[in-house]
């Protein structure tokens, strides 16, 4: 039985990690390196690390931390924010990623996706796509940390990605970001059953069930998650966590 990927994402702010509540309010949770350290012995099979202010901020991506990540990492990892351009994209890879997420540049530098994917191949580049609900509009596509809405629908905007040439699609709702109450499930199905590249689900998972109904019910070819892995309980304790093997092939049977 081939088991499906089950991601922790984990949100850079400076050299800290923070985990935040529908894009807002943040909260520190922990260093990456000794983070990294725990999903080491915990065996995970895959990481994304998202620099939430290089964008906004208009700062390049922490080239220096990436190389301090990619010294303690078993297992590969992507990292996303900052991006914009292709010289960028070959010194993350140079630091140790193994896979670039693009986010807003996707769509204010409208040749960068393209260009990238003919330089460092589609299993390199991935684009991130956020999602918020509006009231007349419903799901928009929003860029800039989830400030900037363009106007976009996100199943045709995952077409235009796929039409460029992306190895994955990773397709967030803000609306349940960090609130643990479960995947947009309506938002992953219109995204995956749009395209055939894989599409990865997040935001929003809060217990193990979740993952198997993105997977049954959403169409995703995998998941991530941010809250689930490093809070426990009602008081959002953190604690860096991640299910056994038995557990996850238990969301097969």
């Amino acid at each position: 039985m081939k088991i499906k990927r089950i991601i922790p994402t984990l949100l850079l702010r400076n050299r800290g990690l923070v985990k935040t509540v529908r894009f807002r309010d943040s909260t520190y949770v922990g260093d990456p390196i000794n983070t990294v350290r725990i999903f080491n012995e915990k065996e995970v099979d895959e990481l994304f690390f998202l620099d939430i202010d290089a964008t906004i901020q208009k700062k390049d991506p922490p080239y220096v931390l990436i190389q301090d990540i990619a010294s303690e990492c078993f297992m590969p990892f992507a990292y996303g924010g900052g991006i914009s351009s292709l010289i960028q994209i070959e010194r993350i890879i140079k630091s140790g990623a193994e896979k670039i997420i693009i986010n807003s540049a996707a769509f204010t530098a409208k040749g960068l996706i393209a260009e990238a994917v003919s330089r460092f191949g589609s299993s390199t580049i991935a684009v991130s796509i956020d999602v918020k609900r509006e009231f007349l509009r419903g799901n928009i596509v929003y860029i800039k940390g989830g400030t900037l809405s363009t106007g976009k629908n996100p199943v045709d905007y995952a077409r235009e990605m796929e039409d460029k040439g992306v190895g994955e699609i990773l397709v967030n709702s803000i609306d349940r970001d960090g609130t643990m109450a479960g995947y947009d499930l309506d938002l992953v199905k219109g995204v995956s059953g749009a395209v055939r590249v894989p599409v990865i689900a997040c935001g929003g998972a809060g217990k193990m069930s979740d993952f198997g109904t993105a997977f049954r019910d959403g169409g995703a070819s995998a998941v991530a998650a941010g809250s689930f892995f490093v809070f426990h309980g009602k008081r959002r304790a953190v604690l860096i966590t991640y299910p056994s093997y038995l557990e996850i092939t238990q969301l097969f049977d």
